[in-house]
């Protein structure tokens, strides 16, 4: 194996939290949890904000959280930036409908007493808690205003949900006049809730399968979606959050697009407030990409320390095995070798803390190396929102069982 290959899981971005956060602590016998988070990776060109851009101009984003609360505090992150962002004020309030919000329930957001926030390159600030009726599985809109901005930006390009974009300062403001409007987030990370009756949080890792390609923009619809809703319909799992942290091209190894899976694990598995669990679907794009059939082992590796990381954390980390992708760009029988070699590691007892056979819910029983074409978005690799709910109604909620607490923390 290459050295390239051999990444360890290094520390996250600098985290510099609001200093009121202090004031709870895990002795008191509350903890914070995510109900939403988001991989941020470097912008590129492709993919940066409709001109005249961010700088002193306002972002409007919707996000759809998993669980509620009422007590709340908000992430936000300039990993990938060169220089300060410069945040000069911020508010969450509920979604009416795409770019308008409900003005009676914004919150203005503090970050140690102060409307603004310079944060730091390579930095993540935590919001102050705030008092916030969440509703689970609703929307919110998180609006940011801009002093200047990073030339480069952080944040997910394949948010499948639009965003607008206002000239100047906007906050306040129950709808934009003429917005722009961009299918990408950039800078918001995450939001927790505070309290002593959250079941914890499940992190689903990945890559476009996991993020949603093939799923509906703006309609929740990706597997995890559709996971958090049932965890939230069935009464053992009613208070377990869902952290989506798939990044479309993303791979597990070296290249793809943005930090790799072992780069990234730290920060986006390991790290987000609450997490007890994380299901590992990831493999495909190094696979697809490989030139022989070592790809195999080197993501047993990863899976490996993968799976030690999460221990060491009292995290439980279940494996997916990859799904089919025969007729796809990635097909060819060295591929498909090297899938089959790594599934069945994947399945082998003991390996992962459990396994949850995606795979086994979406191939097409007359071509086991094809998905069932009701589940194919069309290009044999990605899934259509069918697909998508298959994978979410395939999966056993007693994994996520609320009297499971070896993996609280």
């Amino acid at each position: 194996m290459s050295s390239q290959r051999q990444q360890p899981i290094p520390a996250s971005p600098t985290r510099v939290a609001a200093a009121a956060v202090a004031e709870f602590s895990e002795g008191q016998g509350v903890t914070w949890t995510g109900t939403w988070a988001t991989a941020l990776q470097p912008i590129d060109a492709s993919n940066r904000p409709p001109a005249p851009g961010l700088s002193h101009n306002t972002l409007r984003q919707v996000v759809y959280v998993s669980i509620g609360g009422t007590r709340l505090r908000a992430h936000f992150s300039n990993a990938y930036g060169e220089s300060p962002l410069e945040v000069i004020g911020a508010e969450l309030a509920h979604t009416i409908s795409n770019d308008t919000v409900d003005p009676a329930t914004t919150r203005g957001l503090r970050f140690c007493g102060l409307s603004s926030v310079t944060i730091p390159a390579g930095a993540v600030v935590s919001s102050d808690p705030f008092e916030f009726s969440l509703a689970p599985q609703s929307q919110v809109t998180v609006t940011i205003a801009f002093g200047d901005t990073p030339s480069q930006l952080s944040g997910h390009p394949g948010s499948r949900t639009t965003s607008y974009v206002a000239l100047g300062d906007a906050t306040g403001a129950r709808s934009f006049a003429s917005p722009l409007r961009v299918e990408h987030w950039y800078f918001l990370a995450g939001i927790d809730v505070l309290g002593s009756g959250v079941g914890g949080a499940v992190v689903t890792l990945g890559d476009s399968i996991t993020d949603g390609r093939g799923s509906t923009t703006d309609g929740n619809d990706r597997w995890p979606d559709n996971l958090a809703r049932r965890l939230r319909a069935n009464l053992a799992t009613s208070s377990v959050a869902v952290l989506n942290q798939g990044i479309g091209g993303n791979a597990v190894l070296t290249g793809g697009l943005g930090p790799t899976a072992s780069v990234r694990f730290l920060r986006d598995v390991l790290e987000p407030s609450g997490v007890r669990w994380a299901i590992v679907l990831h493999g495909v794009n190094d696979i697809g990409n490989a030139r022989s059939l070592a790809v195999a082992d080197e993501l047993i590796d990863a899976y490996r320390r993968f799976v030690a990381a999460g221990r060491a954390r009292r995290v439980r980390i279940y494996g997916a095995p990859i799904l089919p992708f025969a007729g796809s760009q990635y097909d060819t029988p060295e591929h498909e070798a090297a899938r089959q070699k790594v599934n069945a590691w994947i399945r082998a007892p003991h390996n992962f803390d459990a396994v949850i056979d995606l795979d086994a819910a979406v191939r097409d029983p007359a071509a086991p190396a094809a998905l069932l074409p009701a589940y194919d978005s069309g290009d044999h690799l990605h899934l259509s929102p069918a697909g998508y709910a298959r994978m979410a109604d395939a999966i056993d909620l007693t994994l996520f069982a609320a009297g499971d607490q070896r993996a609280a923390r």
